[in-house]
């Protein structure tokens, strides 16, 4: 059973319902009952927009539907929370409900680049902004058991963002967190640099949260404004060009599928107790459907605990328990 957040969505909550009727799993979904059709909805009609403080609101707004949802999962009413709201409340949700692994330092937000050669993960993709040289070492192995579970590839190859490929480029925290990633068992290939990003260099792209979101975010405009480029030159070029285009219609609007951030279900919060998924509020049914999908997938190939036995097998949890931490 996965907790769905119908609020927050830009297609509003009977659009996230469709998403859950399309994608075929069991679904609870938490939001305005006048507007939702399902098997399972709790009315849940206040939701927290991304403009408050998080942490603040979801502790002072214990009925908002991403807390009544993040509460459904740690009490084990469902296994996994999908949300199209804004990132922050849902990450205060998630890591003040469900609550971190033991001997996490920090959750990270990890994305799914579609790209041509397969997809590559990044993270953080914005949940910790300042991190030190021990969160990105359990970034990495966080990282690596996840597309190792999920996503089936065997040994990913991890990558950390830098500067330049030379094993002293960087800060100082990245320079202590590849030396200490060259000495673990995770198949550490060393520095990548900005423009390794979409020629899948690395199955796994470590860095922080600031330089991961703006990152992800120039890859996401780029891909959009070369796409739009591509089909006004198409339009505008006169007859010769239109019909190049109409030869090569079919294998651009497959190239667009597998490009389409739809199609990767959103990011997934790692270091958690339970699959936590951030969909993008402008997903459509389709995107919500794949959200789904993802957190399902999570589920059934034990993410969490394979990703806590990678953890530990690494040596790369810490000693003291792990409580709650604020969520930028």
């Amino acid at each position: 059973m996965i907790a769905l957040d119908a609020n927050g969505a830009d297609g509003g909550p009977a659009m996230v319902a469709e998403g859950a009727r399309l994608s075929g799993h069991s679904v609870i979904l938490f939001g305005p009952a006048a507007q939702l059709s399902g098997e399972h909805v709790v009315d849940a009609p206040l939701r927290i927009s991304g403009e408050e403080e998080p942490v603040r609101a979801v502790r002072s707004r214990p009925e908002a539907s991403i807390v009544q949802a993040a509460r459904a999962v740690a009490e084990g009413r469902a296994d996994a929370l999908v949300s199209a709201g804004s990132t922050g409340p849902t990450l205060a949700a998630a890591t003040l409900n469900v609550k971190r692994i033991r001997g996490v330092h920090r959750p990270a937000l990890a994305a799914l680049l579609p790209l041509p050669s397969g997809p590559a993960l990044l993270l953080d993709a914005g949940a910790n902004v300042e991190v030190r040289p021990e969160h990105l070492v359990q970034f990495a192995y966080m990282g690596s058991a996840f597309m190792e579970s999920v996503h089936g590839i065997a040994r990913p190859r991890v990558g950390l963002l830098s500067v330049g490929v030379e094993s002293g480029k960087g800060t100082p925290d990245v320079v202590a967190a590849r030396e200490r990633l060259s000495q673990s068992g995770l198949n550490f290939t060393g520095n990548v640099e900005g423009f390794d990003l979409p020629a899948g260099a690395a199955d796994v792209v470590v860095t922080d949260g600031f330089t991961g979101n703006v990152a992800l975010k120039v890859m996401e405009g780029t891909s959009r404004t070369v796409r739009e480029a591509i089909r006004d030159a198409v339009r505008t070029g006169g007859p010769l060009s239109m019909a190049g285009g109409l030869l090569i219609r079919g294998a651009v609007g497959r190239l667009r599928q597998q490009l389409d951030p739809e199609a990767a279900g959103g990011a997934i919060l790692l270091g958690l107790r339970k699959p936590v998924i951030v969909a993008h509020g402008s997903f459509g049914p389709n995107g919500i459907a794949n959200a789904v999908a993802l957190a399902s997938r999570a589920v059934d190939e034990r993410m969490v605990e394979r990703t806590h036995a990678a953890l530990e097998a690494g040596g790369a949890l810490r000693s003291a328990p792990a409580g709650s931490v604020a969520v930028r």
